[in-house]
């Protein structure tokens, strides 16, 4: 579970609700609207599924819990189980891998070794492996597109809704008194439509930036340590090598534990 996406999406909500509660005068049923809501929600969700094939626009739903449910790659440990695999390779040979097989949960590291030990020659390895990564940054662009999509088609439809009011209030206007609250009405859209685009499909999209480069991140630290591993290079050069992806303090606490 993301607590960083969990705790600012509920804080930004709070802080909406207690301004609207604490304003002199404001009554939070003001603020509700269930046409304007249809509107922008609505409006974002139809445009962004006729810019992108239909198959790519269902996948939202699974985009959307890795927002939530997303477990960013734990990088020191990556790196020594990389350095153990690399002096079981040293000490035994690159075949002595194959028991170890079992014993690895990451299936791109699982890949990159399997093909090691089978012999394959290394600029192949490497090719295959950059073709994955390619492939996982192509997906998940593809992910981040659709709440950038909603991200800039929200307040669009939120201008559109408060030209729909307008239009409905000046057709109204033998009737004063409604003025006032028509073009409340009306502007509720445009709330609606900068809520929706800056408090939850802009920020989805930039964390879904983040997750991406950390899993990309990841997977070079992968490469780099199983093309090192087959060229039969030092296990504590490998651990030098792959620690430079590492904040300093982490990387000094790392070569402290090996040593």
């Amino acid at each position: 579970m993301d607590l960083a996406t969990l705790i600012g999406l509920g804080l930004g909500v709070a802080l909406l609700v207690a301004s609207i509660l604490m304003s002199e005068g404001a009554s939070f049923g003001a603020f509700v609207d269930v046409p304007s809501l249809m509107v922008v929600v609505g409006g974002a969700f139809a445009a962004t599924m006729i810019s992108m094939p239909l198959k790519n626009f269902l996948a939202i739903g699974g985009v959307g819990m890795k927002i939530f449910m997303n477990k960013p790659p734990d990088v020191p440990k990556l790196i020594e189980q990389i350095v153990s695999l690399a002096e079981v390779a040293r000490r035994e040979g690159l075949l002595a891998l194959e028991s170890r097989m079992s014993e690895i949960d990451n299936p791109f590291l699982a890949l990159g070794l399997q093909m090691a030990v089978d012999g394959t020659p290394q600029e192949v390895v490497e090719s295959v492996m950059r073709t994955e990564i390619q492939a996982v940054a192509s997906r998940h662009k593809q992910g981040k597109f659709i709440f950038d999509s909603l991200g800039r088609y929200g307040p669009a439809f939120g201008m559109i809704g408060t030209l729909m009011g307008l239009i409905i209030m000046l057709g109204n206007m033998s009737d004063p008194s409604s003025i006032g609250s028509g073009m409340a009405v009306a502007l509720i859209t445009t709330l609606y439509g900068a809520i929706f685009s800056n408090l939850f499909c802009l920020p989805f999209a930039d964390k879904l930036g983040v997750i991406n480069n950390q899993e990309l991140e990841s997977m070079e630290i992968i490469l780099q340590g199983v093309l090192a591993i087959q060229a039969g290079e030092n296990p504590r050069m490998i651990q030098q090598k792959l620690a430079t992806y590492i904040p300093p303090k982490l990387r000094n606490s790392q070569q402290q534990e090996a040593a």
